[in-house]
């Protein structure tokens, strides 16, 4: 895969993408199913690489522009996670006076919801391949429910999913 086609797909994954991991599902359609040139299993290690470092969540695609053309991917991948910005500046200060209006409040609403359906989509995918024991469906069940009950930081649910995926993974023999 040439340069200019992983950061014409990595730019696309982030200018269709509104908010957080939405960019995922774009992203696995392209370069797991289309192109083949990494696995789901790469797919989850970028975003895991990109969730355990300080930043936006869009980092994993540093990762995966190394794991797909090593030094000059990630430089790839970093100039698609901020293309977006610039380019939003100018179309901000243009569209300011139209976002009150109520058709385009619920044509934003709308493209949300469908980012949403898309993202649960592919983390179906994902979740289907990561949780192969009991112990990782035990610590994913675990983590769920503590971010759903607790009003603590998320740091605290990855830092206890990890101890408990390394104590768990010398310790139960599943």
């Amino acid at each position: 895969m040439s340069l200019l086609v992983l950061y014409l797909v990595l730019c696309k994954a982030m200018l269709t993408s509104f908010s957080g991991p939405t960019s995922l599902p774009v992203v696995r359609q392209d370069l797991v199913a289309h192109y083949h040139v990494v696995t789901d299993q790469q797919l989850e290690a970028a975003v895991a690489a990109g969730r355990i470092t300080p930043g936006p969540f869009g980092l994993y695609l540093v990762s995966l522009g190394y794991f797909i053309a090593g030094l000059p991917g990630a430089c790839i991948g970093l100039l698609a996670l901020i293309t977006p910005a610039f380019i939003m500046i100018p179309l901000l200060t243009y569209s300011q006076r139209y976002i009150a209006r109520p058709a385009v409040r619920n044509a934003i609403k709308s493209v949300t919801l469908a980012a949403a359906g898309l993202l649960l989509s592919t983390t179906v995918i994902l979740a289907r391949d990561s949780l192969t024991g009991a112990v990782t469906f035990a610590i994913a069940v675990g983590t769920i429910a503590f971010l759903v009950f607790t009003k603590l930081p998320t740091f605290w649910a990855v830092l206890g999913a990890a101890v408990l995926g390394v104590v768990g993974s010398r310790m139960l023999p599943f």
